[in-house]
């Protein structure tokens, strides 16, 4: 019997997997454990309530979704003008192509938590620690995906800008930015999306937003008041992206 390559990649992720649970040990009896605490949790979450604080959870919220867009404008518009180093087709030489593509991966090879972290010592507690800590990982991130797609723009449209006299500059701003525009504000979109929920995990850690009231209430173990606010992280993250998703439908059909 002739065994595939996609049953031995399936048997040997299993095997991993089972090497990796027993490694962290995940017990059979620790995991039935953990089920019985977590249906506990869950009881004491039921039913959801705000307690006497609703408009100050929608206020913090608010300051997190605004420290997200904060965030990700802030790491589009430095991300745009660097992302063209990046992009093979404008920038020839080599070692610096390689130079500005490995800062690239150095900015976004460290977690917003982490620069939370460092922002918060840095500058104190609130929300301008989570706006940058938002945006330095998301300048790589953004001038990483921005190259790209610069670099996968046809060919022809800038030969007709130089060839129609136009300078190397006005190649680039009217034959690749209108090609590569709607995937650059299709991701920023995305990352917006995104940041909108790494927004409420920098908040524990001091960054401001619903995530500082989400870590106090468990620290306190208000749960009721911690499912209410979960429930309105989720609602608003869906509502970011059915209206992102829709606008990004738009750029396509365009």
């Amino acid at each position: 019997m002739r065994v595939s390559r996609t049953q031995l990649l399936f048997v040997g992720g299993f095997v991993l997997l089972v090497l990796g649970l027993w490694r962290v040990d995940a017990s059979p009896q620790r995991i039935w454990e953990g089920l019985g605490k977590l249906g506990w949790l869950v009881a004491l979450m039921w039913p959801p309530s705000p307690g006497q604080y609703l408009t100050d959870l929608l206020e913090a919220l608010a300051e997190t979704v605004a420290m997200a867009f904060l965030g990700t404008l802030l790491a589009a518009l430095i991300a745009l003008p660097i992302c063209f180093l990046g992009a093979g087709n404008v920038v020839g030489n080599t070692l610096l192509r390689f130079t500005v593509r490995r800062s690239y991966d150095g900015l976004r090879g460290v977690d917003s938590l982490i620069w939370a972290l460092i922002f918060v010592s840095a500058v104190g507690m609130g929300p301008f620690a989570g706006i940058l800590a938002l945006a330095v990982p998301d300048i790589g991130l953004l001038a990483k995906v921005f190259s790209e797609a610069i670099e996968s723009a046809d060919r022809r449209q800038v030969d007709g800008v130089r060839a129609s006299g136009g300078s190397r500059l006005q190649a680039i701003r009217y034959g690749l930015v209108p090609q590569a525009g709607p995937v650059m504000l299709s991701q920023v979109l995305y990352t917006f999306e995104s940041n909108t929920r790494s927004a409420t995990i920098l908040g524990v850690v001091g960054a401001g937003g619903i995530g500082l009231a989400l870590g106090d209430r468990i620290r306190l173990n208000d749960w009721d008041e911690a499912a209410f606010i979960i429930l309105l992280i989720l609602v608003t993250v869906a509502a970011i992206d059915w209206a992102s998703r829709r606008i990004r439908l738009r750029l396509i059909r365009a």
